[in-house]
């Protein structure tokens, strides 16, 4: 039955690709900069769904003017809207709110400086808490909470990330290497994302997203080796394989902390905070396999078997996995290539 379920799951991957994406709920981004006595600039990102805008919109303040944007114009990627807001008395104490959010499954992140030179500050509203009242002052704290909440959040939500560590379980069977492996992953995509975020290193975006795809078909295809060939590359030099595509994958998570940006004065705290919000993400992501892969031997003993190196059940999770990963490679290397 373990081994039907398996091939099952693996034969509905490839018909879900096309409606599955790696980041399938891209956020929206909502960005307030004030340019002096009482007005601000406004720029308004939002994500695309079967090529329209999602049916959500960002409102000011009242007192602002105008509350709400022009309608937005499509990018390529999302739709985009941007206006200048008279706001007399200022933003603080007013509350911004995202009209529509709460009956979507994404999120918005809104950066907004309340005053001509002050920190820009950065906050994400949810489904559950679709808008926030502006404070005077966002601390430490409150800068802090929000970027690892935001790390948190686009690691649970980035398929392909957890693909990759997925395989990466699946692929070393020995915990001590299983350690060192996950070690070197954090590591490297500490040291990409932390350089790609200050500027350091500047990479095109679709070509690290293809590579990042890239890297999960060859997990998969290192799975389908039969057990009792020569050793595979990722069992033998598991940390190696791991801390180089750890570094690709860093600059996928800068992609998306650039879009945001780092709160001026902050940026090493928010950058930090942005780093362990990943790192707690990946961790709980890892438990989570880990306890239901005990559980799951406990209640079906023949699961076991079914998941050992060279079973059935296995090929046919690597089957899935790397015909998702091929169709993402495919996708995404057209899409910078024409």
């Amino acid at each position: 039955m373990i081994v039907r379920v398996l091939l099952l799951l693996a034969l509905l991957l490839p018909s879900m690709a096309q409606r599955v994406s790696a980041h399938a709920l891209e956020p929206g981004f909502l960005e307030v900069q004030a340019l002096g006595g009482d007005e601000w600039r406004v720029a308004w990102r939002k994500p695309q769904v079967a090529g329209a805008p999602m049916a959500i919109d960002a409102v000011l303040p009242e007192g602002c003017e105008p509350r709400r944007g022009p309608a937005p114009t499509f990018d390529g990627r999302a739709f985009l809207a941007g206006w200048i807001a008279t706001c007399p008395g200022g933003l603080a104490g007013g509350e911004i709110h995202i009209d529509g959010l709460d009956k979507t499954r994404t999120d918005v992140l809104v950066r907004y400086t309340p005053e001509v030179g002050d920190t820009a500050q950065a906050m994400r509203l949810t489904a559950a808490s679709p808008g926030f009242t502006i404070p005077e002052r966002l601390g430490p704290g409150g800068i802090f909470a929000s970027y690892f909440a935001l790390g948190v959040d686009h690691i649970l939500k980035g398929i392909d990330h957890l693909l990759f560590v997925l395989m990466l379980l699946l692929l070393v069977r020995d915990w001590r290497k299983l350690l060192g492996a996950v070690t070197a992953f954090t590591a490297a995509h500490s040291l990409s994302l932390a350089a790609a975020s200050l500027g350091w290193i500047v990479v095109p975006a679709p070509p690290v997203e293809a590579i990042v795809a890239l890297s999960i078909a060859f997990l998969a295809a290192e799975l389908l080796h039969p057990p009792d060939e020569k050793k595979r590359l990722t069992e033998r030099f598991p940390w190696l394989v791991a801390f180089a595509f750890g570094l690709l994958h860093g600059l996928g998570f800068a992609r998306a902390l650039l879009e945001i940006g780092l709160p001026e004065g902050d940026v090493p705290l928010a950058l930090l905070a942005f780093n362990l919000g990943v790192e707690a993400g990946q961790i709980l992501f890892i438990a989570t396999v880990l306890a239901l892969g005990v559980a799951l031997a406990r209640l079906y003993p023949a699961a076991r078997a079914a998941l050992a190196p060279g079973a059935a059940g296995l090929r046919a999770v690597a089957y899935g996995v790397g015909t998702l990963a091929a169709f993402w490679v495919v996708e995404r290397v057209s899409g910078f290539a024409t």
